[in-house]
């Protein structure tokens, strides 16, 4: 894949995602990252501290140039993909889930199977797009329409779509606990220089509303 191919693809999905690795313990040392694009992240994550990094990808042209940069990549669809044909139970500190549960068929499924391979003290990381921001909103009411998109929280890949709410479930019923929940915000849903001041106007009442992507500590419960 060359520069032209991989730049069809937007930052969160290729870049460094350092909002996902400040969410990471530095005690952790083994890391499933699903969805693992080219790399990037577990690259800047071995930079950084001693851990060994495993991704599944699904594109295999991707994957190739992210086996160049972690220990171990495995190619194919995580749906389909039998865990225990390569890991045994509790073998990773971190699970990493970078915006990818909402382009599966059963992102439920998925995330219950992975617990198993959850150590008892891991975490596992996710990062979600809000499809309750306003901008949804207003366009299904006043526009008649969905906004299909090439990225974001209207990207036409995605399958699944999320609220906090639908989030917290999903993650209860893969028997997971969040213990952390981070907003990112944004006033116009494409990257743009107003979304600086987002964070000001989330008062209480409109914090969902300008929500443009939830990042997700979870652990196991108890």
């Amino acid at each position: 894949m060359d520069v032209q191919e991989i730049s069809i693809f937007c930052e969160s999905y290729i870049g460094p995602r350092s909002d996902i690795i400040k969410l990471i313990p530095n005690k952790v040392r083994r890391v499933l990252d699903i969805g693992c694009s080219i790399g990037e992240l577990g690259k800047n994550l071995k930079g950084t501290r001693r851990v060994e990094v495993v991704g599944i990808e699904l594109n295999e042209k991707m994957a190739a140039i992210a086996a160049e940069k972690l220990d171990q990549v495995i190619t194919g669809d995580i749906e389909k993909i039998d865990l225990n044909d390569y890991f045994y139970p509790s073998y990773f500190d971190c699970i990493i889930f970078a915006d990818i549960l909402e382009h599966l068929k059963d992102p439920w499924r998925v995330l219950r199977k992975s617990v198993k391979f959850l150590a008892d003290e891991g975490i596992i990381v996710a990062s979600i797009p809000n499809v309750r921001h306003y901008t949804t909103i207003l366009i299904l009411a006043f526009g008649g329409y969905w906004p299909y998109r090439e990225r974001g929280i209207h990207d036409r890949t995605h399958l699944r779509f999320f609220t906090l709410r639908n989030i917290k479930e999903m993650f209860q019923n893969a028997g997971l606990k969040i213990v952390r929940v981070e907003r990112k915000y944004r006033i116009i849903e494409r990257p743009h220089r107003y979304n600086r001041f987002s964070k000001y106007l989330a008062y209480p009442p409109f914090k969902d509303l300008l929500t443009f992507q939830y990042l997700i500590v979870a652990k196991k419960s108890p």
